[in-house]
């Protein structure tokens, strides 16, 4: 296997092709080719923006230690240790700052924070040195399925054939649009500046969200003590000016909104604006295709939870596979894949739900809602059993939870 392999056109099918050749799909093809499977991964591989970060929770953290592609990350990543809250609405009923400790539910860390560039050169790495996986450095153009496999048309005019397709293909996915799946999408008010930020104060492996009435405004550690990564959610306009700003106006406003928790701040890295939307499927699947990552859900970066659901869904979708190749049954039938939906239907919606149920409560004025959110924070701050258990649901579902995330570390 090589680098850069050209199929001009399939003998015997592929059991798996997975389309899409960012993080999610490496993790599904490497995961499912691990296990003797022959696979092909269809999709070129483009750069990664600088600048961008991931907080890798602990379960994708687990999953990429057994695809071997963790060693390479966790040099520079920064652990996760404490999860801090600010409520910075202006509510009359706004409660007192809230720590999450991952030391109480007996974790050194909730997760850990990488630049995005690294996490998926480590996949690519993996991808390249995989046995019974093969790299197809082409875009695929559409699918069409058959009654035993489905042929992947490429836009060079080959063609690959597989039994399963996954369509790990972004937000906008081509494949999905193909196939018919009912797609529910919606836009908010709001766009995400992002960058890396370094500051004079140390983090100590905090990452503080602030919660206001544009949205939330989350730093995020990195590696050195003085570096974090932002994500500054806030209405589209306001977005826009700060985008116009110098980096020296720039880490001045970051510093007030942090209320210079972290002292002076300075950017550190490239900048990004990213208007805030939200997508959710029908279901994941079609006739030998199935979703998973931004194909299959979308919504605002809050909480960690958008890349972490694209790799619990991976590894899902690898143990179905896994399991439908030792009974010598079709990965691509509708038993099949009826069962990764079943898997993925409660996670993903109680995931998206949260979020976009968040988000639009601190874009609303209304007391009740206030109310609300305010009193849900101080509950989880106060009874402890309820703060345990939605920190453990928050880094991992208990029911469900996919083979390669419960592996011992």
């Amino acid at each position: 296997m090589s680098e850069g392999t050209r199929v001009e056109e399939a003998g015997a099918p592929f059991a798996v092709a997975v389309v899409g050749a960012g993080a999610a799909g490496l993790a599904a093809a490497l995961a499912i080719a691990r296990d003797g499977i022959p696979t092909a991964l269809v999709g070129r591989h483009a750069p990664v923006a600088d600048g961008r970060t991931v907080a890798l929770l602990d379960g994708s953290v687990r999953f990429l230690e057994a695809l071997g592609a963790w060693e390479a990350v966790a040099p520079h990543a920064s652990p996760l240790c404490t999860l801090q809250i600010v409520d910075d609405t202006g509510s009359l009923f706004r409660p007192p700052p809230a720590q999450f400790r991952a030391a109480e539910i007996g974790l050194d860390a909730f997760g850990w924070n990488v630049e995005s560039a690294r996490l998926v050169e480590s996949l690519r790495a993996r991808a390249r040195a995989q046995d019974n996986l093969t790299l197809v450095e082409a875009d695929a153009a559409g699918a069409v399925p058959g009654e035993t496999a489905a042929r992947v048309a490429l836009a060079d005019g080959s063609a690959v054939e597989a039994r399963l397709v996954v369509g790990a293909d972004g937000a906008r996915s081509p494949l999905r649009a193909a196939s018919g799946v009912r797609v529910r999408d919606w836009t908010y008010p709001q766009s995400a500046i992002t960058t890396i930020l370094a500051h004079a104060r140390p983090h100590r492996d905090v990452s503080t969200e602030f919660h206001t009435r544009s949205g939330p405004f989350t730093l995020v550690p990195l590696p050195g003590g003085h570096r974090s990564s932002l994500v500054w959610v806030t209405g589209e306009g306001a977005a826009r000016r700060l985008a116009a700003l110098d980096d020296a106006a720039l880490g001045q406003a970051v510093e007030r909104q942090a209320r210079a928790m972290l002292g002076a701040m300075r950017v550190d890295g490239p900048r990004g604006l990213v208007p805030m939307r939200g997508l959710a499927v029908a279901t994941p699947v079609a006739p030998r295709l199935a979703l998973i990552g931004e194909a299959a859900h979308v919504f605002p970066p809050i909480g960690a939870q958008g890349l972490n659901l694209g790799l619990r869904d991976a590894a899902t979708l690898r143990d179905a596979v896994l399991a439908a190749a030792r009974d010598r049954r079709d990965p691509g039938s509708r038993a099949v894949l009826d069962g990764y939906a079943r898997a993925r239907r409660v996670d993903t919606a109680a995931r998206t739900a949260a979020v976009d149920l968040l988000n639009r409560s601190l874009l609303s004025d209304l007391l009740p809602v206030d109310a609300l959110r305010g009193l849900g924070l101080l509950a989880m701050t106060q009874l402890g059993p309820l703060r345990r258990l939605v920190m453990r649901e928050g880094v991992l579902p208990r029911i469900g939870a996919p083979e390669l995330m419960r592996a011992a570390r």
